[in-house]
């Protein structure tokens, strides 16, 4: 298995790294819509729907929106998913309770939707706008720090749940997570903060507030995760899929960045940190 894991990402790496570094906003645009359409299409099979067909017309459908969103800055797509991850937080929180509220295909189908267009929105915005803070201006780097802070909060969870975590976080969703994981990969995330505030040059004020977006982007990202266990769990399922071997799926992949993007895009262009401008 570890082998498998090592060689898929040995694979995958490259290719991801090089476009997301390297394509211009419109080929960065596409290659991320393919990525969250892929992630759609697993979502289906989460929400209940397991002919194929209807797997492939979901996925579509969330290619469709993501088209209809390109030439947008949609900032109300961020507001949106804001309160949806705090209704997500409630969710997660009562579960199993209140799950035949969200129990129908079209609510869960519903609830992939909120998830991921605006993760694919508010990674464009971050791709596309206009960013400035203190000396740093390239957006590749500001991409570059929010994965680093989702990268961070699970590596920092990860060694401080296995040290200290006792008290666990929401057994009934994902038994392995723990409050100790919580306040240590947070700890991780702001020791990060405050390494990249020095380094580009943040006035104690800007510091104070990247520390404070970056907490709460490291936050959200633990609920993103959340929120995925707990629709596979309720579905019976380990993977959103088996399209990367040793890895599961895209959803696997990528579920703590599609709650960690959008409320940081959002987070720093209230800040006025980011312009949003149309991806293309």
């Amino acid at each position: 298995m570890l082998k498998t894991r090592v060689i898929t990402a040995l694979i995958l790496a490259p290719i991801a790294i090089g476009c997301i570094f390297f394509l211009p906003p419109l080929g960065f645009a596409l290659f991320t819509g393919i990525i969250i359409s892929i992630g759609a299409w697993e979502w289906a099979n989460m929400a209940g729907m397991t002919a194929g067909p209807a797997r492939i017309g979901y996925a579509l459908a969330t290619a469709l929106v993501l088209f209809l969103l390109l030439q947008s800055t949609a900032l109300t797509v961020l507001l949106l998913s804001v309160i949806w991850w705090i209704v997500a937080l409630l969710l997660v929180r009562a579960y199993p309770g209140g799950s035949q509220r969200w129990q129908p295909v079209p609510v869960r189908a519903l609830m992939g939707g909120l998830v991921l267009v605006p993760a694919w929105v508010g990674l464009n915005q971050l791709r596309s706008g206009d960013f400035h803070l203190a000396n740093a201006d390239n957006n590749l780097l500001l991409l570059l720090y929010v994965f680093c802070v989702v990268w961070v909060a699970d590596i920092g969870a990860y060694f401080a749940g296995r040290a200290f975590g006792n008290a666990k976080l929401a057994p009934r969703v994902s038994p392995g997570k723990s409050w100790a994981g919580v306040w240590g990969g947070l700890a991780a995330v702001a020791t990060l903060s405050l390494i990249v505030s020095l380094v580009i040059g943040c006035s104690a004020t800007e510091t104070g507030l990247l520390l404070v977006v970056s907490l709460i982007t490291g936050a959200v990202s633990v609920l993103g995760d959340l929120l995925e266990s707990m629709l596979k769990r309720f579905r019976g399922i380990k993977d959103s899929s088996q399209l990367l071997p040793g890895h599961g799926g895209i959803m696997d992949r990528i579920d703590s960045l599609t709650a960690a993007i959008p409320v940081f895009a959002l987070c720093i262009t209230l800040l006025g940190w980011l312009q949003v401008s149309p991806i293309a």
